[in-house]
């Protein structure tokens, strides 16, 4: 069994890695995108390019102005006096927010009555402007407070204390809350499903193509063996991708990696079962390399839109909650981030790698026995 194991998986790495298109795919592809995701993917908000309506142009107006160029989140790229101005520059996306001040804004300070000012936001992009409102009501509000305080000097005719709430907050496990610490791990589980599904599935149906399936199954190679020799040569280039991926994330993007090795080891084992499983399964339903191919997207895309790596799970519908346990990209997701985040261990993370493990017996077992019966 060892000498025809061996064989199999040699054969199964010379048809791979003697076409270069494939070892592109293989290597290439999960670094270009690791880089892409890591400098081009970011929910982060800096520099919103802000019209402001400056209709007062007193020094309270200007001190408001200068609260929010001083914030790092706001970049002014226009001050007008004309309303109509601004308002192109948002209809042209020059602008993502308009900061309006009304000509009365110092007086009414002065009078001791609110100051209305108007903030209008680019919603095209509702994630950028849900933040920026929230920065903006935060750098308000702190204006608001430090004229607030000093009228109430002003009257007294002495300092008044501050008083008040400070709030003490700190961001635990991402402390400066950078999006690539959560996005790269996750480029991690999803490449690793394409690259594997993908080769699993088109390494059996192109035997069927090619009609060597047959020369197989008479030759004394047992089902196992073919199984087992179609799915460990690309369960060593999962490893090989996942390692490829984990070195550029921690030494070129400085994610952390907290958590167990030998545990990432043992968690992508069991997802790589899942992954291996479901191509073989799919390679006995289809019969050309086309129909794999497009099998395997109509399975990865819901993978990927159920697994929480672009939406949180927790704002979909109970429903589809509860369907997102059947995928394996979830549970490997909550892994990733828990080692390489959280440095989170098996006491933590057991419930995902028991799915993981259950998921992958089933997908192996139900391939290899409809693999038999296709074959039969």
């Amino acid at each position: 069994m060892g000498e025809r194991l061996k064989r199999m998986m040699i054969k199964e790495f010379l048809q791979v890695l003697r076409d270069p298109r494939m070892l592109g795919v293989i290597f290439g592809v999960p670094l270009i995108q690791t880089l892409i995701f890591g400098y081009v993917v970011s929910t982060d908000v800096t520099d919103v390019p802000t019209a402001v309506v400056d209709l007062d142009r007193s020094p309270a107006s200007r001190e408001l102005v200068a609260a929010f160029t001083a914030s790092g989140h706001f970049r002014i790229v226009s001050e007008t006096r004309d309303p109509s101005r601004a308002q192109a520059m948002l209809d042209d996306g020059s602008a993502g927010m308009i900061l309006r001040i009304d000509e009365r804004f110092a007086g009414e300070l002065a009078a001791g009555r609110t100051a209305a000012v108007q903030l209008i936001v680019d919603g095209t992009d509702s994630n950028t402007a849900r933040v920026a409102l929230v920065y903006a009501v935060r750098i308000a509000g702190s204006y608001s407070e430090s004229v607030r305080i000093a009228r109430l000097s002003r009257i007294a005719g002495r300092t008044v204390p501050a008083g008040g709430i400070e709030l003490a907050s700190r961001a635990w496990f991402n402390e400066n809350l950078e999006s690539r610490n959560f996005f790269v791990p996750g480029v991690i589980a999803m490449l690793v499903m394409l690259v594997t599904v993908i080769l699993t599935s088109m390494a059996v149906v192109r035997e069927k193509e090619v009609g060597t399936i047959e020369q197989l199954l008479v030759s004394p190679i047992t089902s196992a063996e073919f199984i087992l020799g179609k799915t460990l040569p690309f369960a060593i280039v999962g490893y090989v991708d996942v390692l490829l991926v984990s070195v550029l994330g921690v030494f070129w993007f400085g994610v952390p990696i907290r958590g167990s090795v030998p545990l990432l080891a043992l968690a992508t084992t069991f997802y790589l079962m899942t992954t291996l499983g479901i191509g073989l399964l799919i390679s006995t339903v289809c019969r050309t390399q086309q129909q794999a191919m497009m099998t395997v997207f109509l399975v990865f895309f819901p993978c990927v839109l159920l697994s929480g790596f672009m939406f949180p799970v927790e704002n979909m519908p109970t429903a589809i909650q509860y369907l997102t346990w059947l995928d394996p990209l979830r549970h490997f997701l909550v892994i990733l981030r828990g080692i390489f985040l959280k440095g989170a261990g098996a006491g933590v993370l057991w419930l995902q790698m028991a799915a993981l493990f259950v998921m992958g017996a089933a997908a192996l077992t139900a391939a290899t026995l409809r693999f038999r019966k296709t074959m039969a």
